[in-house]
């Protein structure tokens, strides 16, 4: 396989040299049970590839955007009774970007994105701290938050659901079992009122909401809807790139 140059881990100092980055993106998954047919490494296997293919397309259209490797602990702090989740706390998190954006202000990158895709994580706080002592422009967004799922699936839910079913068997089809095999992901809420409208909110007790780890349920995903979902997505991000890596970080409002 040819080196990609808009993939850090991949790429190699003779390029790097000789290239002036403006973007970095920051891959931050986690590591959790994802029902009984998907990998613990889905989180981080999904968000590496949906940065890589949108890099892809950036790159292409004159974007010098670079992937950094992928952090693959998120906040699990509800998960801990479900073995071998592992949980890295937001004071942790916090401590871990302050390095890369060190590191990256050094070396005199512009920008940098925190591309987050697990819903445990919580990245904006942080970057309200951290904005104020560093050059680097920060930004995060979850790209799962992209588009509205009824227009590419059937079935609600929010983890290893019918979307992230359909994403793997798309993406990583090896990794993913027979659909016969998943659980149903049926899972409990709140009874609590304001909690139920979601204008309250605590963190769930994992293994009290849910019997399979999954909520939703998977059984009608396909590679297809996974394959229309990505794509979708992922040109949207790419643009994103785009306008982020040819932005001026000293103007930009209008």
């Amino acid at each position: 396989m040819k080196p990609r140059p808009y993939i850090l881990k991949e790429t190699n100092w003779k390029t790097v040299k000789n290239t002036e980055y403006k973007v970095a993106v920051l891959p931050w998954g986690a590591t959790e049970a994802h029902n009984y047919h998907l990998p613990y490494g889905t989180d981080t296997y999904e968000t590496d590839v949906i940065a890589e293919i949108s890099a892809k397309s950036a790159w292409e259209k004159g974007a010098k955007v670079i992937v950094l490797p992928a952090i693959p602990f998120g906040v699990n702090t509800q998960q801990l009774d479900i073995k071998l989740t592992i949980n890295m706390n937001p004071s942790t998190q916090e401590k871990v970007l302050i390095d890369v954006i060190e590191s990256l202000e050094k070396q005199g990158i512009e920008k940098l994105v925190v591309f987050n895709g697990h819903g445990g994580n919580d990245f904006k706080q942080m970057i309200r701290e951290l904005q104020k002592d560093s050059k680097i422009f920060i930004t995060t967004l979850s790209w799962y938050e992209l588009g509205n799922w009824e227009e590419f699936f059937e079935v609600a839910g929010n983890h290893a659901n019918e979307m992230e079913t359909s994403f793997m068997q798309h993406a990583f089809p090896e990794l993913v079992l027979p659909l016969e095999e998943a659980g149903e992901g049926d899972a409990k809420s709140f009874k609590i009122t304001a909690m139920k409208e979601k204008w309250a909110w605590a963190p769930r007790e994992w293994l009290k909401v849910t019997k399979d780890t999954g909520i939703g349920n998977p059984k009608l995903a396909t590679p297809e809807k996974g394959k229309k979902y990505i794509d979708f997505i992922t040109e949207k991000i790419a643009q994103f790139f785009i306008e982020l890596s040819e932005a001026d970080i000293s103007d930009m409002y209008e």
